[in-house]
C-alpha cells in the first residue's frame, strides 16, 4: 500500500510541476508576442509588407488622409501597398516603412533613351509625384549611365525651381572599357537637395547617335534615375545589361511627418499623435533637411508602435538566455532588470550575483588585496598608455582627414600662388563645433547640392557663416580646395569674404563673413522678405554684381570664371550691398588662354548655350548667366519654370523674343517699372539682350557691362535723368533715342558695329522640351 501511495504522490508532484512549467511558458510566450503595428481591428499586412499605424489600409485604419493606403491584389505579382490618392499612370508602390526615421521606400521607374541599329530613337521619361507632406530624402543620389548623354531632373513650382544636371561622356583616351568609377565617364552621379517633391527626369543625346562610334555602338541605351544610397553600384560589365533587361524600377527614400507643427505646438493640440511612453521629435532635427511636422519614438527601454503606445521591454524574456547567472531575472521598467540571487550568492550590484565565500575567506581577502594593489599600479600605467594611444589615434585621424579633404593639394596650390592666403585663419574642429552649437538644425542658413551653411558665433562674438560639405558629396575635396584658392585671390567689397577654413574634420569646412539679408532670389520673388525691391535698388545690385564679376575676369592675378552666376548666389547685406558668393564651381583661366575645356557645370536656365554645346568655358559664359539675372530683375520672373506656358518656360528666350516683337513693356514688372524709370529699364533690357546672344564673341565683356550699368545708375540719380523732357536734345544724347533704346550702346572695344550680327536668340525652349517630352502629356 505504501508503495502505491508513493507512486500516487510522485504522479501528483509531476502534474503540479508540469502545470507550473506550462504556466511559465505561457506567460513567457505572452510576453514575447510582438507589439501590434496596425490600428486595432485593421489589416496589418499587404502581401509580405507590414503596414504600421499611422498608415493604414483604408480611411478608418489610418490616422489622416495622407496616410491612407490601398493593397493592390489585382496582379499576378505579390500584392503591393499604394497611395490611395495616386492619380498617376503608374501607382506609387511602397516597399518599406521606418517609424523611427520618419521614412518610407517607394519604387520609381527608370528614364531611358535608346537607339536601334538604324539610328531611330525611343525615349521614355520618368516622374515621381508624391502626395502633399512627403518629400524625397537627401539619402538618394541622381545617376546617369550612357555615352555622351545629358540627364536632367527638375521640379517646377509657381516661383523658383530645383534642378539637377548630369553629363556622362565616353572618350577614346580611356581605352576600350569603362572604368568602375562613376565620375562622369559612362556614369555620372550627384547628390540632391532637400525639399524635392514632384520631379521629372529626362534624357537627351548630346550629339545624336553615331553608329561608327565604337562607344555609342556598344552602349545604345542611356539611363537616368534617382535611387536610395546603397541600392545601386555602378559596374560597367553588368549595369547596362541589367538596366536593359531585369531592372525596371529602383527604390527611392521618402520623408514623412505628422502635420506641419513642431513638437512644442503639437503637444498642446487635441490631435497630438504621440501616445504613452513616447517622445516627440521635430522632423527638422532628424537630419539637415528642412521639413515641417514631427514624428514619435518610443522612450529608451520601451518598444512597439509609438502612435499606438509603447510598452516596457522585458529583458528577462527577450534574451535568448537568462541574463542573470546564479540568480533569477526580475523585470523592472523602464528598460531594466535586476537579479534575485540564488542561495549561497549575494548581489554585487542589481544585475550581478557573487558567492558569499568571497567575503568570509580571510586569506582570500589578503590575496585579493595584494592583487588589487598590484593591479592598481598596472592599471595606472595602462591608463597613461591608453591616453597616449588615444591622443596618437586622434592625431592620426586628423592627418587622415587633412589629406582626404585636400590639405596636401591645397598646400601645393598655395605654393604655386605664392602664399596668397596668408591672412586666412585655420580653425580647429572644436572652435567651429562650439560656434554652431554642434551644428544644430536651428543654425542652418541654407543648403545646396554639395553642403549646408550654418550660422556661427566665434568666441569674440563675431557672427560668421560656416559651409559644411556633405559626407560623400562628389569631388567635395576638389570643390573645397578650389573655393579656398579662388576666394583667397579676391579682395572686393562685392565678393563674400573668406575668413578661414578647417581641414581636420570628416568633411571640409569654410568660414565666411555673415551676410544678413539673404539672397537676391528671395528678394526678387518675395520669399518672406516683405516688400519687393524697388527699381533703384535692383539697378544698384545689378551694377555692383557686374563690377564684382568684371573684377574676377580682369583684375585678379589670374582671371577667374565664376561658372554659376545666378540670383541665389548673390547675397545682400543690411544695406542691400551685393555680395557674389559660392565659388565651388569657379575656375582659373591660364593667362595664355582665353577658354578652358571642362565638363558642363551650372544651373539650368542660367547656363550659357555655347558652353553647353561646346564644353568650352570662357568669360562670356558668366556674361550670359548675368544677362539672365538682369532679365529676372526686370520681369520678376524666375529663370526657368515649368508652371508657365511652353513659350515662356525659359526666361532667356522669352525675354529676347519679347524685345524683338516690341513687347518688352508687357513683360516688365509693373510694380517696379513706371513712367519715371521706364527709359533706364529699357536700356537695361537692351543690355541684357546683348548679354544673351548665342555666340559668346558677340556679347559684351563683363567690364563693358559694369561700365554701362554704372553709367545708367549715375544718370538715373541725376536730375536730368529724372525729368527727361526738360532738355530733349541733351537727354537724347545721354540716354539714346526713346524710339530705339539700343542706340545707347557704347562701343568701348573699338571692334566695329556691335549690333551687326543677326544672331540674337537666347536659349531655345525646344531644347528643354526635347529633354522633357513627358511634360506636355501632363
Amino acid at each position: 500500500m505504501a508503495s502505491l501511495h508513493e507512486r500516487i504522490l510522485v504522479t501528483l508532484l509531476s502534474l503540479l510541476m508540469l502545470v507550473a512549467a506550462t504556466t511559465t511558458l505561457l506567460a513567457a510566450a505572452q510576453t514575447l508576442v510582438p507589439s501590434p503595428q496596425a490600428k486595432p481591428g485593421c489589416l496589418e499586412k499587404c502581401g509580405g509588407l507590414t503596414i504600421p499605424y499611422p498608415f493604414g489600409l483604408g480611411e478608418a485604419c489610418s490616422m489622416r488622409p495622407e496616410f491612407t493606403l490601398t493593397c493592390d491584389e489585382s496582379t499576378t505579382a505579390p500584392p503591393s501597398a499604394n497611395f490611395t490618392n495616386s492619380t498617376f499612370t503608374f501607382p506609387i508602390t511602397i516597399t518599406n516603412f521606418s517609424l523611427v526615421d520618419g521614412e518610407l521606400q517607394v519604387m520609381q521607374e527608370i528614364a531611358r533613351n535608346c537607339y536601334d541599329e538604324e539610328g531611330y530613337n525611343t525615349n521614355s521619361s520618368s516622374s515621381l509625384e508624391l502626395p502633399p507632406s512627403y518629400t524625397i530624402s537627401t539619402k538618394n543620389n541622381f545617376f546617369t549611365l550612357g555615352c555622351n548623354v545629358l540627364a536632367v531632373y527638375l521640379q517646377g513650382v509657381d516661383v523658383g525651381y530645383q534642378t539637377g544636371v548630369n553629363v556622362a561622356l565616353c572618350m577614346d583616351i580611356l581605352g576600350e572599357e569603362l572604368t568602375e568609377s562613376c565620375i562622369g565617364v559612362g556614369c555620372a552621379q550627384t547628390s540632391i537637395p532637400s525639399g524635392l517633391q514632384n520631379i521629372s527626369i529626362g534624357l537627351a543625346s548630346l550629339n545624336g547617335y553615331n553608329a561608327n562610334d565604337p562607344w555609342e555602338s556598344n552602349y545604345k541605351c542611356s539611363y537616368a534615375f534617382i535611387v536610395e544610397e546603397g541600392n545601386f553600384t555602378f559596374a560597367p560589365k553588368t549595369s547596362f545589361q541589367q538596366l536593359n533587361t531585369t531592372i525596371q524600377q529602383l527604390p527611392v527614400a521618402v520623408n514623412w511627418a505628422i502635420g506641419d507643427e513642431p513638437c512644442a505646438v503639437a503637444k498642446n493640440l487635441t490631435d497630438y499623435s504621440c501616445k504613452e511612453n513616447t517622445i516627440c521629435v521635430d522632423r527638422s532635427t532628424i537630419s539637415t533637411e528642412t521639413a515641417a511636422g514631427y514624428i514619435c519614438r518610443c522612450l529608451p527601454g520601451y518598444e512597439g508602435n509609438p502612435y499606438l503606445g509603447c510598452r516596457d521591454i522585458d529583458e528577462c524574456t527577450t534574451s535568448s538566455r537568462d541574463p542573470c547567472t546564479n540568480g533569477k531575472c526580475v523585470n523592472s521598467p523602464p528598460g531594466n532588470y535586476s537579479c534575485k540571487c540564488n542561495k549561497g550568492f549575494r548581489n554585487q550590484d542589481d544585475m550581478t550575483c557573487i558567492p558569499y565565500s568571497w567575503l568570509n575567506n580571510t586569506s582570500l581577502k589578503i590575496s585579493l588585496g595584494k592583487c588589487q594593489y598590484r593591479l592598481l599600479g598596472f592599471s595606472g600605467r595602462n591608463f597613461v598608455d591608453v591616453l597616449g594611444n588615444n591622443k596618437r589615434r586622434l592625431i592620426k585621424l586628423k592627418k587622415k582627414y587633412f589629406k582626404e579633404n585636400g590639405g596636401l593639394t591645397l598646400q601645393q596650390q598655395l605654393a604655386s600662388h605664392e602664399g596668397a592666403v596668408e591672412t586666412t585663419k585655420i580653425f580647429t574642429a572644436e572652435e567651429l563645433k562650439k560656434a554652431t552649437n554642434n551644428y544644430h538644425a536651428d543654425e542652418i542658413l541654407g543648403e545646396g547640392a554639395y553642403g549646408t551653411v550654418y550660422k556661427g558665433i566665434l568666441p569674440d562674438k563675431k557672427v560668421v557663416a560656416i559651409k559644411k560639405s556633405k559626407i560623400g558629396a562628389p569631388i567635395q575635396s576638389e570643390q573645397f580646395v578650389n573655393e579656398v584658392i579662388v576666394l583667397s585671390q579676391i579682395n572686393h567689397r562685392n565678393v563674400v569674404k573668406l575668413l578661414g577654413c578647417c581641414f581636420e574634420t570628416e568633411v571640409p569646412l569654410l568660414v565666411y563673413e555673415y551676410i544678413t539679408h539673404g539672397t537676391l532670389f528671395e528678394h526678387i520673388f518675395n520669399k518672406g522678405k516683405g516688400s519687393p525691391l524697388s527699381w533703384e535698388l535692383r539697378l544698384k545690385i545689378a551694377s555692383e554684381t557686374a563690377g564684382a564679376l568684371a573684377y574676377l575676369h580682369s583684375s585678379t592675378s589670374t582671371p577667374i570664371i565664376h561658372r554659376d552666376v545666378k540670383a541665389t548666389n548673390i547675397l545682400l547685406d543690411a544695406n542691400y550691398t551685393a555680395k557674389v558668393s559660392d565659388f565651388g564651381a569657379s575656375r582659373f583661366i591660364p593667362l595664355d588662354q582665353t577658354e578652358l575645356a571642362t565638363l558642363v557645370q551650372g544651373t539650368l536656365g542660367y547656363l550659357d548655350p555655347e558652353y553647353f554645346h561646346s564644353n568650352q568655358l570662357t568669360e562670356k559664359s558668366d556674361v550670359y548667366s548675368f544677362g539672365v539675372v538682369l532679365a529676372e530683375l526686370l520681369t520678376s520672373r524666375v529663370a526657368l519654370s515649368f508652371a508657365r506656358p511652353d513659350a515662356e518656360r525659359c526666361l532667356a528666350s522669352f525675354f529676347v523674343s519679347s524685345i524683338e516683337k516690341d513687347c518688352l513693356i508687357e513683360i516688365l514688372d509693373a510694380d517696379i517699372v513706371n513712367e519715371g524709370n521706364i527709359d533706364t529699364a529699357e536700356q537695361v533690357a537692351y543690355l541684357a539682350k546683348r548679354c544673351l546672344r548665342i555666340k559668346g564673341e558677340e556679347r559684351p565683356s563683363m567690364k563693358e557691362v559694369a561700365m554701362e550699368l554704372e553709367g545708367m545708375q549715375n544718370t538715373a540719380k541725376h536730375p536730368w535723368g529724372k525729368n527727361a523732357n526738360s532738355c530733349p536734345e541733351e537727354t537724347e544724347y545721354l540716354l539714346g533715342s526713346p524710339i530705339n533704346p539700343e542706340a545707347y550702346i557704347v562701343n568701348v572695344r573699338g571692334d566695329g558695329d556691335e549690333g551687326s550680327s543677326g544672331t540674337t536668340s537666347g536659349y531655345d525652349s525646344m531644347q528643354i522640351q526635347m529633354l522633357m517630352p513627358y511634360d506636355d502629356a501632363r
